[in-house]
């Protein structure tokens, strides 16, 4: 009888406690499931399966040399269970718990009816500092707290193979029928691209972090470029915090200029960290977030945009001309990632000035970024669009926010190519030159860029005083209590205190208005 390890979101040999559980029972038959459905929903893409892939193909390296190599199955989940059940005998199924979109929710509870009928044991691992069926978020920090407290777990000496199973290849993309999506060169999911960037983050890359990650320039190479190898489970989270507390210990004796990062550095990088499981916890919870406002009252007012509406289209494609807006959009199109604020601000703009649905557009992200954590992405989509009744609403000036971030127009002008020769002066605002100075400077409006799809500052009063109206509406405040309840952050983050002892004290007051700055 095998014991089977599924492997889903936790691309990893170490800190593995669906591994280690299981290796410690007998033979093993470690397991990957490509389901071709997941891949055709409207928020995957190729540049996630690009990084998955790659992904799987250093996993499988490591598990060869442990002695049970990788299985890749392609199909639905239950059905390749079922046959491997039916041919080989399974006694028990090992897996960590995925908060996912409703595809993979649907999927678990299917493959959970299946192991019943079929007397298998099915057991799943907390991976992440969430937990199944929370019943009071008062006690979530606390629980998050021991849950990461916990030293990772060391990668198995040895595995003892099922014999006699063959894999199958792994698809390429075009088998997916995944077609390029203008991301040639995805950020790899893989550990050793994960233990990189680690490295050189605690060597001096992190240095700048916390002056460098509001702009799409710095924050570039200054973050810790770690949510891709998260989101493919390459690297576990305790993996991370417990690096990051060890490597604040080891710099705490040295005198501030001796220290190749300073320590305020590590602690904003644990607290967005402590975000990351906050955000999951949410969409673990509720996960009707996917599809449905938070606030009743902002469901009850949603107007929902179609697939094809042409200005989701423009905003898509960085098209709108609003220069910076489009310069973001364009940036994350070509690679996959783009620093948090700049995330905030494009799906913000879609939202309030562009009065977009929110599932709309966040759906059109969600396949635009890499690292796509479901748990993360929707919670946050709903914030940043004013649909959780509890977060001040943030209704960002594309004009400012190109003057504050992108000064000198660098940014911009790489991924606008259109408006290279337009002086910095009208860089953020091309409607402010008059036609000759369009035909001299190369960008004329309507041909060569187009013309704003709105006037940002009308917009923005606009969106006010929508958002003013539904707040004054009957019942309102109650409905956001009852969100606050169920999610609402709980004052004081207490996590980075975990192993690091007095001289290493938490992040300061990190409450529920600065959830807008959670950044990996």
């Amino acid at each position: 009888m095998l014991q089977v390890v599924w492997f889903k979101r936790d691309l990893r040999t170490f800190d593995h406690a669906a591994l280690v559980a299981a290796c410690e029972r007998g033979r093993i038959l470690p397991l990957y499931i490509v389901e071709p459905r997941y891949w055709a929903l409207a928020d995957t893409s190729r540049r996630q399966w690009v990084a998955i892939r790659a992904t799987l193909e250093e996993l499988g390296t490591r598990l060869e040399r442990l002695g049970a190599p990788l299985i890749i199955r392609v199909g639905e989940a239950v059905d390749v269970l079922a046959e491997i059940h039916e041919k080989h005998g399974l006694q028990a199924i090992h897996a960590h718990e995925e908060t996912g979109n409703d595809f993979t929710h649907q999927r678990d509870r299917a493959v959970h009816r299946l192991c019943r009928e079929l007397g298998i044991q099915f057991d799943e691992y907390r991976q992440f500092g969430v937990f199944r069926r929370l019943r009071d978020r008062n006690q979530w920090a606390r629980l998050h707290r021991e849950h990461v407290s916990e030293r990772p777990l060391p990668e198995p000496r040895r595995l003892i193979a099922a014999l006699g199973i063959v894999s199958q290849a792994l698809p390429t993309p075009e088998a997916l029928g995944l077609a390029p999506d203008g991301c040639e060169a995805p950020q790899p999911g893989t550990r050793a691209e994960a233990m990189r960037m680690l490295d050189s983050f605690f060597a001096g890359r992190g240095a700048n972090y916390r002056r460098a990650m509001s702009s799409p320039l710095g924050g570039e190479s200054a973050c810790s470029r770690l949510s891709v190898p998260l989101s493919t489970g390459s690297l576990s989270m305790r993996e991370v915090l417990h690096r990051c507390f060890d490597e604040r210990r080891r710099l705490v004796p040295l005198p501030p200029i001796a220290r190749p990062v300073p320590l305020t550095a590590i602690d904003s990088l644990v607290a967005r960290l402590y975000w990351h499981c906050h955000f999951i916890q949410k969409l673990e919870s509720e996960p009707a977030l996917e599809w449905r406002s938070q606030h009743a009252l902002h469901e009850e007012r949603r107007v929902r945009t179609a697939p094809d509406d042409p200005v989701l289209e423009a905003w898509a494609t960085g098209r709108t001309g609003l220069p910076f807006l489009d310069a973001c959009m364009r940036s994350l199109i070509a690679t996959g990632w783009l620093n948090f604020r700049m995330r905030a601000m494009v799906q913000a703009l879609a939202s309030y000035h562009l009065a977009l649905d929110w599932q709309a557009s966040g759906t059109r992200l969600a396949r635009l970024f890499t690292d796509y954590e479901p748990g993360i992405h929707w919670p946050q989509v709903q914030m940043q669009s004013g649909q959780t009744g509890i977060n001040a609403p943030r209704i960002y000036n594309p004009v400012k926010q190109g003057l504050d971030q992108d000064p000198e127009g660098i940014f911009t002008r790489r991924w606008l190519p259109e408006l290279a020769n337009v002086p910095l002066a009208c860089l953020h605002e091309p409607w402010r030159m008059d036609v000759g100075q369009q035909r001299l400077f190369g960008c004329v409006l309507g041909q060569d860029y187009p013309e704003r799809l709105v006037d940002h500052e009308v917009a923005a009063r606009e969106a006010r005083a929508r958002l003013t109206e539904a707040r004054r509406a009957a019942g309102y405040r109650d409905e956001a209590k009852r969100v606050f309840i169920q999610h609402g952050s709980r004052k004081r983050n207490k996590t980075a205190r975990t192993t690091r002892g007095k001289e290493n004290a938490d992040t300061k007051g990190l409450s529920g208005a600065r959830q807008l700055l959670l950044d990996l």
